[in-house]
């Protein structure tokens, strides 16, 4: 019997196969934990800071990839459950802006790039363009913004467990 791969996950796939996901693991920047789908973790990695974890997880929600952003949420890579709101990342202005804990019940981040975090703020096509989902650059391009927000001068630290 032949078992039929829904176009989504065949994308997800390609793109955790390809080069600009497997340079970003090769740099250190993230790396895949798991695929359960329509699910993936992926760890991102954090700079060190005093008690602070070296890597956040991520879960993301990727039902309709690549034409529907992802969604992800803060997880618990060694508890693979959602990330408690106490170790969620701190930071200066920025970083708490988009790691909130109480929007949305802890479910993603309020990124512009963000599947649920989009909806109602039609002014984010405007005010922040770069921020958007590329559904050419897939699931990299969250990445990408993530890392850069974890290993800015506004990030201070994520508690360990």
């Amino acid at each position: 019997m032949h078992t039929v791969v829904s176009p989504d996950r065949l994308l997800l796939e390609k793109d955790l196969a390809a080069a600009e996901f497997m340079l970003g693991e090769i740099e250190g920047r993230w790396r895949l934990v798991s695929v359960e789908w329509p699910h993936a973790v992926v760890a991102v990695t954090v700079p060190e800071r005093d008690q602070s974890v070296r890597e956040l997880g991520l879960r993301f929600e990727c039902t309709g990839y690549r034409q529907t952003p992802v969604t992800a949420q803060p997880w618990d890579l060694n508890g693979n459950r959602p990330l408690p709101h106490n170790r969620w990342p701190k930071g200066k202005s920025i970083v708490p802006s988009i790691f909130k804990p109480q929007w949305m019940g802890g479910q993603c981040l309020y990124l512009p790039c963000d599947r649920v975090a989009i909806e109602g703020h039609g002014n984010w096509q405007n005010e922040h363009p770069s921020r958007l989902w590329d559904a050419s650059r897939g699931l990299v391009c969250y990445l990408e913004q993530v890392y850069d927000l974890l290993n800015s001068g506004d990030f201070t630290g994520a508690a360990c467990a």
